[in-house]
């Protein structure tokens, strides 16, 4: 039963599809309306002959990081293939909690992960990634990914091979529906929680990419054509989505800790400035 303390909030879930039931679920459960805007679609890919080429060496590694469950969901069940099991050699490292929880599926139970923020520069700080000279570290991720982890790994001496398992699309190619729910009073705010996906959503609306940002450091969200994205609020996860949108002038609020507890708060308080 719906408790009523997002009631009157119109909130758009730009997060995949499969992965948005949840937070969907428990912003209904809090008298909310989640609209489902999907800035990322993840699709396997057509060719891994690389990733196999890289998994070869997965015997001889110390450790696997997986940088989402995406990486797990797209890499293990081809691992478990090749080897019969989980190579016994191997130590394991997840950005959060919830890529460690999905690794537990395939029986590995023992994932060393950060306990604050879940990102690549909080998992580097724990004392297990400082000794890393010599060893072989296989980074499982999506086509393209950052590369903070592996360059710093690389920086204090590590062997770094990417496995490369899956690769993401922008299903959207406007954001007409968006535009047209703030017309009618009906969107309030938009949950981002990657930097693509926000990339995604300011290419869509038109507004001034990085580029012509940092060539014209003055620019601001009155250059572009999207009135709707200057008058809602962005809801995001981590301050490193917050900074391009932030630059452009946009509104902005970063959830105080990870996970779909801290987004709720985050959105219960707008909720009340609202009412």
């Amino acid at each position: 039963m719906a408790d009523g303390l997002l009631k009157g909030l119109n909130i758009a879930v730009t997060r995949p599809a499969d992965q948005a039931a949840s937070l969907c679920e428990a912003i209904h459960h809090h008298g909310g309306n989640a609209i489902l805007f999907p800035l990322l679609a993840i699709a396997p890919l057509q060719d891994y002959r690389e990733f196999e080429r890289a998994i070869a060496a997965l015997e001889q590694a110390d450790w696997a990081i997986f940088i989402s469950t995406n990486a797990v969901d797209n890499a293990m069940s081809r691992v478990i293939k090749k080897y019969g099991h989980v190579p016994e050699n191997l130590k394991f490292a997840a950005i959060g909690h919830q890529t460690a929880k999905e690794l537990g599926l395939y029986g590995v139970h023992h994932v060393l992960t950060p306990h604050t923020r879940f990102d690549s520069e909080t998992l580097l700080a724990l004392a297990e990634m400082q000794d890393v000279a010599n060893k072989t570290v296989v980074i499982f991720r999506g086509v393209g990914g950052r590369d903070v982890l592996a360059d710093t790994l690389k920086a204090r001496g590590a062997n770094v091979i990417f496995a490369e398992c899956y690769h993401r699309v922008n299903p959207q190619t406007d954001t007409q529906l968006l535009d047209n729910l703030w017309r009618q009073n009906r969107l309030d705010a938009i949950i981002v929680t990657s930097s693509e996906a926000m990339r995604n959503l300011l290419g869509l609306s038109k507004l001034p990419n990085q580029s012509n940002l940092q060539n014209q450091p003055n620019l601001s969200a009155k250059a572009g054509q999207s009135e709707w994205l200057q008058n809602v609020i962005l809801c995001v996860n981590h301050a490193r989505i917050a900074e391009l949108p932030l630059q452009l002038g946009l509104k902005v609020v970063v959830t105080d800790a990870p996970g779909e507890d801290a987004m709720i708060k985050c959105l219960i308080q707008l909720a009340n400035q609202h009412g």
